[in-house]
């Protein structure tokens, strides 16, 4: 991949993707002490940074021949990407997703007039599934990010993050399949050798990481994490060398760090991102450098509501700004409303109350009361329990406890 043929790709998109436009991000810059900026491709047309390489290979495709029609696997984003592509070209489009893939990305995908197969529980299991389709039927197969006509369109946004920020020093990706980092980092190496190249994956699928750490590419064994986007296990062999080249270090984010980071980004930029997306966010936090200026790759925002929902119940609890207690209190008028005057005195939110009258043989001996609470944050909790206590009730945190 040169520099004639990045630029080719950006000439080809030119009134098809959108410009995204670099924010910076205060909330960000001070947790991590850098100077913080994101590249929104979660506003791209159709939520992601997929459109890009969908359809420079679409037009590849279309430039040796009119295929019978196009097929792909995707776990959703490339889906769309494709999908749109092929609309816009007028070719018949397939997508295997993943039966896991969330409702939004399956619905959306078919908006854009593509046939969608759901088969495998995760996208390796939907890429074989494609194959054995393509064979059948003659389609062209388009791999997601195992191409280099997809690595080249991901990469043009380093045209659009350098023009805004011509003196940014570290960019920070996701990677899945390994198209967009090696795009990515690859453009960027080109531009400023001298800028360093972070790579994110989530821990529960790892294979990049496995295959950087074994010189070849390798398999992780099982694919587990909430970032369906790069739930992949195998990474691409043909983008592989150019991620072993240009991107500095790859860092691994666990699954219960990103729904926090998905609050921050709500409460503070009014922005949703999906899980896969949250990564390259959510790795600022293990940043062994201070003071430098920092572009994290905000990759896809297609969430589903139900999904949005528990990531904000997660973010919630996890910042406990949502935290749940029992006591045990006598079966008597008056002592219900006693305990609850208490923590609204303390300016606790009463969010759920569950009155178990038949925790003990003798009500008069004891009831038990579990309550959830909207509080500040954990020294407002705090503050609340050790309340309760000096007020005689035997309170304890229930850590497993969620909002239903």
């Amino acid at each position: 991949m040169k520099l004639e043929d990045f630029e080719g790709a950006r000439d080809l998109l030119k009134g098809i993707v959108r410009e995204t436009r670099l924010i910076r991000s205060e909330c960000f810059s001070e947790y991590c002490e850098n100077d913080v900026y994101m590249k929104p491709e979660n506003m791209q047309v159709t939520g992601s940074y997929k459109i890009r390489g969908a359809y420079c290979k679409v037009r590849a495709l279309l430039r040796e021949k009119t295929p019978r029609g196009i097929i792909t696997s995707s776990a959703g984003n490339h889906a769309q990407g494709v999908a749109y592509a092929a609309q816009k070209a007028g070719v018949n489009a397939t997508i295997v997703m993943p039966v896991t893939t969330p409702l939004v990305k399956v619905n959306n995908t078919k908006q854009y007039g593509a046939e969608v197969v759901l088969e495998g529980d995760f996208f390796d299991e939907a890429y074989q599934a494609a194959l054995r389709l393509a064979a059948q039927k003659g389609y062209e197969m388009i791999h997601p990010f195992n191409d280099l006509d997809i690595a080249l369109g991901q990469g043009t946004m380093v045209f659009e993050i350098l023009r805004d920020l011509p003196d940014a020093e570290v960019l920070i990706v996701p990677i899945g399949g390994g198209g967009l980092a090696a795009g990515v980092s690859t453009l960027a190496k080109i531009l400023n050798p001298e800028i360093h190249i972070i790579g994110v994956e989530p821990s529960g699928a790892a294979s990049m990481t496995l295959s950087l750490k074994n010189g070849r590419i390798s398999t992780v064994k099982n694919v587990q994490t909430i970032a369906d986007g790069v739930a992949v296990a195998t990474p691409g062999d043909i983008v592989f060398p150019f991620i072993r080249e240009n991107v500095d270090e790859v860092l691994l984010v666990e699954d219960e760090e990103l729904p926090t980071v998905f609050l921050d980004l709500v409460e503070k930029h009014k922005l949703i991102a999906e899980n896969a997306g949250l990564l390259s966010l959510a790795a600022l936090r293990k940043l062994n450098f201070k003071g430098r200026k920092v572009v994290s790759v905000i990759s896809g925002g297609n969430m589903d509501v139900m999904t949005m929902a528990g990531m904000v119940q997660y973010g919630l609890v996890d910042r406990r700004r949502v935290f749940t207690f029992s006591a045990l209190l006598p079966d008597r008028p008056g002592a219900l409303a006693k305990l609850t005057s208490l923590v609204a005195k303390h300016k606790g939110n009463l969010i759920r109350l569950e009155h178990n009258r038949f925790v003990n043989v003798n009500r008069n001996a004891a009831v038990e009361l579990e309550i959830t609470l909207e509080a500040f944050g954990r020294e407002h909790r705090d503050e609340i329990m050790e309340a309760l206590k000096e007020a005689g009730y035997d309170a304890h945190l229930s850590m497993t406890k969620t909002i239903t």
